[in-house]
């Protein structure tokens, strides 16, 4: 099971990095359009904007399986294993309520965006909002499997040191800052 997820990881990854190749490549040759050509393109406009959507929605789940989002790694590393421990459990509480707001958010918009439709594309915004559905189960499912790991005692020490940043080696503490 755990090689199907990271399989599912390895695809979010390369998603990623074909959105922001897209991104760029649409960016880039509008540019050289407008300037060299004084014409344009304006659906790349629009769809840069929508893979930036979707670049940084489902790069937010990427990172908060990686723990690479910021945290108060100073105030955590202080406590001791018991500290640690309970502060990982109410981060992921904290964490399932907030993306369970997004995600009924996302739901409770859902028929609005649909109803409207972009305006060179004609695409649904249904498609572009409606990647908070995947971001908001993205982050409960992770969170929801910390925390079943946390409470039957099956947290690794690579977990704890990974939530308190004592992981990271000083390049990359360094990138950080």
């Amino acid at each position: 099971m755990q090689k199907i997820i990271d399989l599912f990881y390895k695809f979010l990854e390369i998603l990623l990095i074909l959105l922001l190749a897209g991104m760029a490549l649409m960016v880039f040759g509008n540019v050289v359009l407008r300037y060299g050509f004084n014409s344009g393109l304006n659906v790349s406009d629009e769809l840069s904007r929508y893979f930036f959507v979707w670049l940084t929605f489902i790069g937010a789940v990427v990172a908060f399986r990686e723990h690479a989002h910021l945290g108060v790694e100073s105030l955590v590393a202080m406590l001791g294993r018991k500290g640690r421990i309970a502060c990982m459990i109410l981060s992921n509480l904290v964490i399932i309520g907030c993306s369970a707001i997004f995600f009924w958010g996302t739901w409770v918009q859902l028929p609005i965006n649909t109803s409207m439709a972009a305006p060179v594309t004609g695409l649904s915004m249904g498609w572009v909002y409606g990647v908070g559905f995947f971001t908001g189960a993205g982050c409960i499912l992770i969170s929801l499997d910390r925390l079943f790991r946390l409470l039957t005692g099956r947290v690794t020490e690579e977990e704890i040191a990974a939530f308190t940043g004592e992981n990271l080696t000083i390049e990359q503490m360094a990138e950080r800052t």
